[in-house]
């Protein structure tokens, strides 16, 4: 299960949200894909990879859904694509495909930002996104610590990138007056990022001739 991806692979997205996943399905794929809910949280996202990762057959892996941005000059709909993952426990797992997703999302004509995203075990706020800034975070959520250490565990060769859309920041939290156009703005969003999911599986294939050019409807997996 560690060797190189299968040619032709489907690539697996995996959200926390069913928002999320509908907001993805929607969107304009030109590949397979597999679409998966895991759940809030890192105890249901460990949960949820270890068995997918498992029965293995996946070429690349991605993190989407929404998120929060931590520090300034962000906006509601902005996408930060992460060069690292780090949990609470001070683990870090880095990504080396963060640069040629944020290419993918540019020219999708999405405003992109690259750099640390930060795995809380809840939703954080105010100070605490201040005190994360500080340590060089620029989103955080709450599932992507856990993903990744599923696939470092099962899974060391699977390309992987993670991505979230900024759906509140630190002058426009949640629960907030402006949270419901906000959350709108990124839903779309996340929809638009699709073709950029795309784009970078078949960067990242191992074999380019296998790589599926037909328009294919993602599935899902619970």
């Amino acid at each position: 299960m560690n060797g190189a991806p299968p040619p032709g692979a489907p690539l697996l997205v995996v959200c926390a949200l069913g928002p999320e996943v509908w907001a993805l399905r929607g969107g304009d794929w030109d590949g397979p894909a597999v679409l998966v809910r895991t759940g809030v949280g890192r105890v249901r996202a460990r949960r949820c990879l270890g068995n997918l990762l498992a029965r293995d057959g996946y070429g690349a892996l991605v993190v989407a859904g929404f998120g929060a941005a931590v520090g300034p000059g962000v906006e509601p709909g902005d996408v930060i694509v992460a060069d690292a993952v780090r949990n609470g426990e001070g683990d870090e797992w880095p990504l080396d495909s963060a640069k040629a997703m944020a290419a993918a999302l540019a020219a999708q004509g999405l405003t992109t930002h690259v750099g640390l995203h930060h795995t809380a075990d809840r939703v954080v706020r105010g100070p605490e996104r201040r005190a994360l800034y500080a340590t060089g975070a620029r989103a955080v959520d709450m599932e992507a610590a856990a993903v990744l250490a599923a696939r470092a565990e099962l899974r060391p060769g699977l390309p992987a990138a993670v991505l979230r859309v900024v759906v509140d920041t630190p002058s426009r939290e949640l629960l907030r007056p402006g949270t419901l156009p906000a959350g709108l703005h990124a839903w779309h969003t996340l929809r638009s990022v699709v073709p950029a999911l795309t784009a970078w599986h078949r960067q990242s294939a191992t074999d380019p001739i296998h790589a599926p050019q037909s328009s294919t409807l993602p599935q899902e997996a619970s």
